[in-house]
């Protein structure tokens, strides 16, 4: 119960975080963390994660059902399961529409090749899943080549996902990503287009 208790926390903590910095906005972006082999913590729908509590979360089983909590699960979940599912190394998914990273997404770049060393230490890049319809099962499925070989991914039109052994990890490879991604970019008049 002790282990629940704090994954709970840093749920809310780390969307709260997400909110913050203007990753999300209004009631978009999901989380979640494995609790053990069978079961999902969860953040729910329709909820800002700026203003997510303790009691909103909710566990789900690998199949997506409900087993304790108020409300819906996020329309994402099956995006979650996938993972958790592919990658038995991943205990944390953290699913934000950054403004970077979305721009990125939209203009159908992917982040590759690495544009500064900083980026490729510990990544082997952000590729750019084809668009699917948010929430839906398509989404998972355009997002299945990519998951075993990447810990962050970029969803055409959309946003992007991480994932890692715990939140902290899956939060800061998605900030860390973008931000000397977008630099190097900046920097190099790679894969952004400079006005004339």
């Amino acid at each position: 119960m002790r282990k629940e208790i704090r994954y709970r926390q840093e749920l809310v903590h780390f969307g709260k975080l997400l909110h913050e910095h203007g990753y999300v906005a209004a009631t978009n972006g999901n989380l979640s963390v494995r609790l053990d082999g069978q079961t999902l913590l969860v953040t729910p729908t329709s909820v800002s994660k700026g203003m997510t509590r303790l009691q909103d979360l909710i566990v789900v089983d690998m199949g997506g059902r409900i087993l304790a909590g108020r409300g819906s699960v996020t329309s994402e979940i099956a995006m979650h399961l996938l993972i958790y599912r592919m990658r038995s190394d991943v205990n944390a998914i953290v699913h934000a529409h950054p403004p970077v990273a979305t721009g990125y997404a939209a203009a159908g770049i992917p982040l590759n090749p690495a544009l500064v060393c900083e980026a490729v230490i510990g990544l082997r890049g952000v590729p750019l899943a084809p668009y699917a319809t948010p929430g839906t099962a398509d989404l998972a499925d355009a997002l299945r080549p990519l998951v075993p070989e990447h810990e962050a991914i970029l969803m055409a039109n959309h946003g992007m996902v991480t994932y890692g052994e715990d939140l902290l990890r899956a939060y800061l490879l998605r900030r860390r990503k973008l931000r000397v991604d977008f630099d190097g970019a900046l920097e190099q008049g790679q894969g952004i287009r400079k006005s004339r």
